[in-house]
């Protein structure tokens, strides 16, 4: 014989937003939507502005005053020898320390985030500071330190500041990316007979492989625009920023502003070419 049927519980449905909570809502949303797009405006106005100058039809050695549209000055980039060879300077300096840095700093990220060892934290400790100490405290430190061991600052000296003050920027990307791994799939290629390098290689390096692009493009990055830390350790080498710097007093031409948004080109299709190829793999 079957016990009492117990009385079937209505099942309450979830209250709904009342129409003063739904208003607020939609203009809580619209005032989040306006108030991003007026900081994205804010942060890329001034390279539009950039672009946009690098077409001025300018008279004058002053590039400030919109006086027409031209294509002439595309033409004319190599009218400044010291301006070209300063680009170039910035640019291999930039693909010297990002490869050195993203080498280095691959290495520590995969010690500090898989490995404990004594002295760890004040390595964290250091590399922290070398990423939060104002610029012009590491460039007159670094100025000191070669001159204090006898070294002509110039190419070099720029070379090996930039890497030291990048390394912590791709050692800090990696180290979260090696933190999250999953260690059971670098256990299972060992146990199917992988060596320790050919795991490294087949498994765990396309795993991190997204943090050490990430490093190796933001140190890119750090290096190609610095100018605190290279004007004290360049010497006699000019780099872009340098050479912007030293024409401001005279006037700056309309190919500073070409080669700047050359270089913005060039940024922006390696992003967009890395997001690309993470969501491809993804």
């Amino acid at each position: 014989m079957s016990g009492p049927v117990s009385p079937a519980v209505p099942a309450t449905a979830a209250p709904e937003l009342g129409p003063v909570r739904r208003s607020r809502k939609r203009w809580g949303d619209r005032l989040l939507y306006g108030y991003t797009w007026l900081i994205l405006l804010w942060l890329f106005a001034p390279i539009a502005v950039m672009i946009a100058f690098g077409f001025n039809d300018t008279k004058s050695k002053s590039n400030v005053s919109w006086q027409g549209f031209t294509f002439k000055w595309w033409g004319r980039l190599g009218d400044y020898p010291d301006l070209t060879t300063a680009v170039v300077n910035s640019i291999t300096i930039a693909l010297l320390a990002t490869v050195v840095t993203t080498v280095l700093g691959t290495l520590m990220g995969i010690a500090l985030g898989r490995y404990r060892f004594r002295g760890q934290a004040a390595t964290n400790l250091v590399m922290f500071a070398a990423i939060s100490s104002p610029e012009l405290v590491m460039g007159a430190s670094l100025l000191s330190l070669f001159i204090s061991v006898g070294v002509q600052t110039g190419y070099a000296t720029v070379v090996l500041a930039h890497v030291l003050f990048s390394v912590s920027f791709v050692a800090v990307t990696v180290r979260a990316r090696v933190v999250g791994l999953d260690r059971s799939i670098e256990e299972a290629a060992r146990d199917l007979g992988a060596s320790t390098w050919i795991t490294f290689w087949r498994v765990t390096f396309p795993m991190i492989l997204p943090g050490v692009v990430s490093g190796a493009l933001l140190a890119f990055a750090l290096s190609i625009d610095d100018f605190v830390i290279t004007q004290f350790t360049s010497g006699a080498t000019i780099t872009f920023p340098l050479w912007i710097y030293g024409a401001v007093r005279i006037g700056v031409p309309p190919q500073v502003n070409i080669l700047g948004t050359l270089i913005f080109a060039v940024g922006v299709a390696i992003a967009v070419i890395n997001s690309i190829t993470a969501r491809r793999r993804a």
